[in-house]
């Protein structure tokens, strides 16, 4: 009897979206020693968990405050991605977008300067914002 097997082609490659922004910040070394001698102790990880949990304990302190800018200032919280036929849908409509974004807007690779500056009136994002050099470039007055 003789034993055949299929095999199944690789799968592609996925495009990763970032799912976080590198920071760098500068502390004084008495700061820095104590996270070190805390991170001796294992009570963290490293440098980074000590930091993402100081800095989740400040938001979590602001957390009311926070909800309240946010919904005065009509913000979108988290991700907000524009595709190609997605400003293709505004500019048929006559419509301009005014983005606002807590967290981080995308515009997608495939969009256009032109399309970009037909369809979005400002973006405001606090956080970040992903798009190609020439969709920025084009929308750079816009940015807030």
């Amino acid at each position: 009897m003789q034993k055949t097997s299929t095999l199944l082609p690789p799968p592609l490659p996925r495009a990763k979206v970032a799912d976080s922004e590198k920071i760098t910040i500068n502390l004084g070394y008495v700061d820095l020693g104590q996270i070190d001698l805390l991170v001796g102790e294992s009570f963290y990880s490293n440098r980074t968990d000590f930091i993402r949990t100081a800095i989740r304990n400040q938001l979590a302190v602001h957390g009311e405050a926070l909800k309240q800018v946010v919904a005065r200032k009509t913000l979108v919280l988290g991700l907000q991605h524009f595709s190609a036929a997605d400003l293709e849908a505004v500019r048929r409509a006559g419509e301009r977008l005014d983005v606002r974004v807590l967290g981080l807007a995308s515009i997608a690779g495939d969009v256009t300067p032109e399309l970009a500056l037909e369809t979005i009136g400002s973006i405001t994002v606090l956080g970040a914002l992903h798009a190609s050099s020439d969709v920025k470039a084009a929308l750079a007055d816009r940015i807030h």
